[in-house]
């Protein structure tokens, strides 16, 4: 039995972060409080990524984010893992066809 467990922890101890790694957010719906959670995305930026939301619509891909003043190339793909699109639920819309954040 000993040696089941110095196995597994071992097994856990070699297991590749990725797996262990939360979902990816959905920069769609996310607050900024929320994007602030992916690394590399400090307060300014998070609340930049809401502000082009609110000014252009939803991103209708992860690669818009370049688009995002303060998101280079190279930190948009350090932060691609984490982050993933999808549109708004019908629920999170506004009468006016703008999408509610």
């Amino acid at each position: 039995m000993l040696r089941f467990f110095r196995f597994l922890i071992l097994a856990l101890t070699l297991c590749p972060i990725a797996a262990l790694a939360h979902k990816p957010i959905n920069i769609n719906t996310a607050s900024a409080e929320t994007l602030q959670q992916i690394n590399g995305i400090n307060s300014a930026r998070a609340h930049a990524i809401v502000k082009y939301r609110k000014t252009h619509g939803y991103f209708a891909s992860v690669n818009d984010l370049i688009n995002v003043p303060g998101i280079s190339k190279s930190m948009l793909n350090k932060i691609r893992p984490q982050v993933t699109v999808a549109k708004p639920h019908r629920a999170e819309r506004h009468h006016s066809n703008h999408y509610v954040y």
